[in-house]
């Protein structure tokens, strides 16, 4: 066990005495497992890249839509809802306060014959948390203690903490697809050729043919027993693009039948007058955020000025400054609007947290406020900054976006921009190795719950990697978990956006919506563009 887990473990056991009453959940399932597809051939494009196969070493939204296909799942949401309910499991419960008992559908198997069993799930859990790769999910088990499997089908979760609410939703979060210990090793990265040639796979598809970031082709999995039943279409094929335009080049003339992540506002604004195509909106979850290296930022803690309250200045200052309102109107033709908390508009206990206190308090930037901020911190301006994005990651716009950030530090005359842009494989890498000062990144949510906007980003040992570490945070986020009234915890989210609002170890600023283009024969894209935010092939048909 790594020294990251077991600091997270001591720090939810000093907070576990703050769990209430004990809270019992049962699932039943809705499987119609044996159900064939009904044919066909779809071709899917996306400029989402993928990191890795294995969910142990990637937590990002383009290798997720990979593992939402191809793993099973204990727990999933139907289509049309955020709520959990059991996928391969025909029961998913508490059995005492810290004991979440699942119950396996019998006779399961990997598409490569292997029996799925309890030992599997086991080994699933068990792996995340000895690997806990830095650019994984092991995150997400902060409150869990062990794994046992009972007998083949039945499986306990032994949590730190009682009353965990958030536990089964994160059972179907990117830490969640279930593996076979057959084919990926114990303690390491088990690598996309070893996965595919293995035929790990017991989701909806399996995958047939697999060309890193160029293209992926799918089959229908006949045997998938689970919540989402048969899939529509036989096989798709996914094309990954470098540049949208064109990806919005081929979906307009009909060389591909779905656009899903990411065209530009412009292109979408202009699709939307193509007969030949379909412009499916969705339910947003997606957020823009600049996050700061606590130690690598203009006076942070390893720099040769390190000075803390000059830090918050700086950070402060940024968000007096960036102009929300012009990065939504001139760059995202309104699909994306402003963000004032980490936990976007429309989820339960969501607030505005960062409006009343930056800017002109109202939305607005302030260049008054921030040059006070500064000259009052004894700060020296123009303040040298390097941030650096990631075009082709969050799509073609982020260059716009930060060109506009740019522009808003530097014609205030106290901050001078590097703004420098790297290849996302590489990006992934270099954030967590301290080398980024200031940074983008975008987050599309896990599950449908304030808590997954909250606990990746803010508890000590976070998926950020950025040195913050606030323990009054840490405990409220933990506490939030497990508190099962509602009013109360939603009390508990309210306090901890005000805190991180005015820690700014991160600066939220956009909020998106989820928008896929499709040929005018292709149906079931409502279905899929829903509350669970994710976009699961097997709804998909072509007429």
């Amino acid at each position: 066990m790594t020294s990251a887990s077991t600091n997270r473990r001591r720090t939810l056991i000093a907070a576990a005495g703050v769990s209430v009453a004990a809270l019992a959940l049962a699932g039943c399932t809705a499987s119609s497992g044996g159900d064939s597809a009904s044919g066909g051939t779809l071709t899917i494009g996306t400029t989402e890249q993928v990191t890795a196969l294995d969910p142990a070493g990637s937590y990002d939204n383009g290798s997720f839509a990979v593992m939402n296909q191809v793993y099973p799942f204990l727990m999933n949401t139907p289509y049309g809802s955020p709520d959990v309910e059991p996928d391969i499991a025909e029961s998913a419960e508490f059995t005492a306060p810290t004991e979440y008992t699942v119950k396996l559908k019998p006779g399961l198997k990997f598409a490569n014959g292997n029996d799925l069993t309890a030992s599997d799930v086991k080994f699933t859990f068990d792996r995340q948390v000895a690997i806990a790769d830095p650019n994984g999910p092991s995150s997400l088990l902060y409150n869990l203690e062990s794994v046992d499997a009972v007998d083949d089908t039945t499986v306990v979760f032994n949590l730190l903490s009682e009353n965990d609410q958030i536990f089964p939703q994160i059972l179907s979060s990117p830490v969640g697809p279930i593996v076979d210990e057959d084919v990926f090793a114990a303690d390491a990265l088990t690598s996309d050729d070893e996965i595919v040639d293995g035929n790990a796979f017991a989701g909806q598809y399996v995958i047939t043919s697999y060309d890193f970031n160029n293209l992926i082709s799918y089959k229908a999995n006949a045997d998938y027993d689970g919540l989402l039943g048969a899939a529509k279409t036989d096989t798709v094929n996914v094309k990954y693009y470098t540049d949208a335009s064109n990806l919005k080049l081929d979906v307009q003339e009909g060389n591909i039948d779905v656009a899903n992540r990411t065209l530009s506002a412009t292109d979408i604004e202009d699709l939307r007058g193509n007969d030949k195509v379909k412009v499916v909106d969705g339910p947003g979850g997606e957020i823009r955020y600049l996050v700061f290296n606590f130690n690598t930022m203009p006076f942070g803690a390893t720099t040769a000025e390190a000075d803390p309250a000059k830090a918050l200045a700086v950070r402060q200052a940024i968000a007096d400054l960036i102009d929300r309102d012009a990065i939504s109107e001139d760059v995202y033709k309104g699909t994306f609007t402003p963000l004032y908390s980490m936990v976007p508009e429309g989820l339960t206990g969501a607030n505005e947290a960062l409006k009343g206190l930056y800017g002109d308090g109202n939305g607005a930037p302030d260049a008054d406020k921030a040059a006070t901020r500064l000259a009052d911190a004894g700060v020296t301006t123009p303040l040298d900054i390097s941030i650096q994005y990631v075009a082709e990651r969050y799509g073609p716009s982020s260059s716009d976006e930060y060109a506009i950030i740019k522009e808003n530090l530097e014609e205030s005359g106290l901050f001078a921009v590097d703004l420098q842009s790297t290849e996302w494989v590489q990006y992934s890498e270099d954030r967590v190795a301290d080398l980024y000062p200031a940074y983008q990144l975008g987050w599309f949510p896990d599950y449908s719950d304030a808590d997954n906007y909250l606990t990746p980003f803010f508890l000590k040992e976070n998926f950020l990697a950025n040195h913050y570490d606030n323990p009054e945070v840490n405990d409220l986020i933990l506490e939030q978990a497990v508190t099962v009234d509602p009013a109360e915890r939603e009390a508990l989210l309210g306090e901890i956006q005000d805190k991180v609002a005015a820690d700014l170890s991160t600066i939220p600023y956009m909020q998106g919506a989820q928008v896929a283009v499709v040929g005018s024969d292709v149906e079931g894209t409502e279905d899929t563009l829903d509350a669970s935010f994710k976009f699961r092939y097997a709804a998909l048909s072509k007429g």
